[in-house]
């Protein structure tokens, strides 16, 4: 396997020999750099597992740079379907760019594995799957928990796009449910480099938790405020933020928070009968030998579970014709709606024509930072 960088477009194109027609082309378009690039770059490290053929056919990727920008990222996915023809698009890390890069994959006809939870109104993703779990069965976790733990009040804080509404929309009800009353709720810029306002008025509701909706190492500057102004109650943070820039960044200030996560964070953790425990410890002991003890994360091992997914599903559209042509990229697209459920390291991927999401209600488990690891919840 060969890797180009071309550094004026952060593109990687995997390339392999053979004909343009051989090759499966995986298009991908990545936050490497802007507000999300703490997204992106573990996403990016994700792929670098890959195998160089599936079911046969030989891999051939490349990845572009959104710039956390949507209309870079309708840029790039409009290349990657008009000029490299890709069988699949994958992206974006940012929920905000992968909205509008599913029109993008509508108009083409190419299926599109989504690398965030992003929200799409009904009938909108015919075209488009979701590799991370959704807001609603992270939620779910979150909610159990804080009912076990006896909060009965809590207050929000999370970002002003797309994965912040999103998050809201979902806990509300959830919250509803469970008799536990939203008091207070604050937002934020993913840009913005400071929230002292909104901590003087979420640690005024004094709740007795406080959900952060946010991702990587932006996900501990709220914290860090909230903690700075006296906040000693619970705090939750969602699955964005399940990477170690948490506790790099937040150091003693995050000890003893509640994160939302896939199961693969705790590989280790997990029991011997959960499904996703044998691939779960494949990606940590593959991701750690090439990055280091320590730097698995929720993000990386999306990328990891697209080549597991597009395992199972390749063989079946390769029975109606070959990777480069539209009659592939439809068959593709309906044998990814049609698999069989499939263990992946975040889960079971369990899609239908119904649901494009995914994964089951769940799927999400609680960690818990201590000493500046991670700890499954029981």
């Amino acid at each position: 396997m060969k890797a180009v960088f071309k550094a004026g477009l952060a593109v990687i194109a995997v390339a392999t020999s053979g004909t343009a027609l051989a090759d499966l082309t995986i298009g991908v378009v990545l936050p490497l750099t802007g507000p999300a690039s703490g997204l992106g770059i573990p996403m990016q490290n994700g792929f670098k597992l890959w195998p160089q053929t599936i079911a046969g056919e030989k891999v051939r990727l490349v990845i572009l740079d959104d710039a956390t920008d949507p209309s870079k990222g309708v840029q790039n996915a409009r290349r990657l379907v008009t000029e490299d023809k890709v069988d699949v698009l994958m992206g974006s890390g940012a929920t905000p760019v992968a909205i509008p890069m599913a029109d993008v994959a509508a108009e083409a006809k190419t299926p599109h594995l989504a690398m965030s939870p992003a929200p799409l109104p009904a009938g909108k993703d015919h075209w488009t799957f979701r590799l991370p779990q959704s807001n609603g069965v992270m939620a779910n976790a979150i909610v159990a928990h804080m009912q076990k733990s006896g909060v009965k009040t809590v207050g929000f804080i999370g970002y002003t796009d797309a994965y912040g509404e999103s998050w809201l929309q979902e806990l509300k009800p959830r919250l509803e449910k469970a008799s536990i009353q939203l008091v207070a709720t604050e937002r934020f810029a993913r840009a913005d480099t400071s929230v002292t306002a909104q901590a003087l008025k979420l640690t005024s509701a004094n709740p007795d938790a406080m959900v952060i909706v946010a991702s990587g190492s932006g996900a501990a500057m709220p914290q860090l405020a909230l903690v700075d102004r006296g906040y000693k109650g619970k705090y939750y943070q969602t699955h964005a933020a399940a990477t170690r820039d948490l506790m790099r960044v937040g150091g003693k200030a995050v000890e003893g928070t509640f994160v939302s996560s896939g199961p693969v964070v705790v590989a280790e953790q997990l029991s011997d009968e959960h499904p996703s425990k044998a691939q779960g410890l494949k990606f940590v002991q593959a991701y750690e030998k090439m990055f280091g003890a320590g730097t698995r994360n929720q993000l990386a091992a999306h990328s990891y579970d697209g080549h597991l997914l597009l395992e199972q599903v390749v063989p079946v559209a390769l029975k109606k014709a070959q990777p480069g042509t539209p009659e592939f990229r439809a068959a593709l697209r309906d044998a990814i709606e049609n698999a069989q459920a499939v263990a992946v390291s975040h889960g079971v991927l369990d899609f239908s024509p119904t649901d494009h999401w995914g994964f089951r209600p769940d799927t999400g488990v609680i960690m818990k930072v201590v000493n500046g690891d991670w700890r499954l919840e029981r």
